[in-house]
């Protein structure tokens, strides 16, 4: 696999050896090892999937200690931009966010580890999303960032009249409102 490290430290995009013939093709989505070595040293302890229609954005999430989680996400089919936004407070990328589209075709993965909130928007008619956890849900654990905030900049390349939320997600606060976010330095494994 192909390990790349984005803008934001420790956010990873991954893209897997690939072999095909005319049957079909082959990758190896996970090995615990190779991850370990490449990316982080983590395992993973949940496996998650949702199917979303076009125009639905989810997010942006993440969960505090001691239920924080790093997330290893993939689409099997579809395409979504999938974001990563840096919320830990005195981090040199405070406030700043990667934007990476993952679909059935490119097969890539994003790593997203602790500390960071996370959100995505279905590009395609529909989109199955799957991810993977290091550590288990805990609904009181969970927090949340304005997916609209204009302070962000992300541009989820859907129409803002298009967008489908969650009654949750109408609801959390802009970044500088939020109650509790990570601080940077703090040791999150």
């Amino acid at each position: 696999m192909k390990v790349t490290e984005t803008s934001l430290p420790g956010v990873y995009v991954i893209e897997p050896s690939l072999f095909g013939d005319d049957r079909g093709y082959f990758f190896e989505s996970f090995s615990q090892r190779d991850f370990s070595a490449k990316v982080k040293d983590t395992v993973f302890v949940q496996d998650n999937e949702s199917l979303s229609a076009y125009g639905v954005v989810r997010g942006l999430h993440y969960q505090k200690p001691p239920y924080s989680q790093s997330k290893l996400l993939r689409v099997i089919s579809g395409r979504v931009l999938d974001i990563a936004l840096d919320i830990r407070r005195g981090s040199p990328t405070f406030g700043k966010h990667v934007a990476v589209e993952l679909s059935g075709e490119n097969h890539l993965q994003l790593f997203i580890p602790r500390g960071f909130a996370h959100g995505f928007s279905v590009l395609s008619g529909e989109a199955v999303f799957q991810y993977k956890c290091d550590n288990y849900y805990c609904p009181a654990s969970e927090g949340g960032i304005a997916w609209d905030d204009p302070v962000l900049g992300i541009d989820w390349k859907i129409p803002p009249d298009k967008v489908i939320l969650s009654e949750k997600d109408r609801h959390h606060p802009k970044l500088k409102d939020a109650e509790w976010l990570f601080d940077y330095g703090e040791e999150l494994y």
